[in-house]
């Protein structure tokens, strides 16, 4: 006898809107890492190259975190889609089933 097996399509329903939410966080998250770490050129103090070079790896590392929160924000996208398209085939499947099922 073969193996049943059932799909808890409100299980896949409920990833997809915890990743929608996750993904709208993200994008809070990338606006802060640009307009929430500002320095102003000379906070550091002026006149000598410690306060310059700590002033350009603060931008430089206020970048990075940017690229990885839209990295993270595509990379959570993707799944998102892909989860939803999978739901979505399971659905059809299922309702094919039953309409074979019963006749109709």
């Amino acid at each position: 006898m073969a193996e049943q097996y059932k799909v808890d399509l409100s299980e896949i329903e409920g990833t997809i809107t915890k990743l929608n939410r996750v993904i709208k966080d993200m994008s809070t998250s990338a606006t802060s890492c640009q307009g929430k770490t500002y320095l102003p050129q000379g906070a550091l103090g002026t006149g000598f190259g410690e306060a310059e070079a700590l002033f350009g790896a603060h931008e430089q590392m206020k970048e990075r975190l940017y690229e990885i929160v839209a990295h993270l924000e595509d990379v959570l996208d993707d799944f998102g889609q892909k989860t939803k398209r999978t739901h979505d085939a399971f659905h059809d499947a299922e309702a094919q089933n039953y309409a074979a099922f019963n006749g109709k």
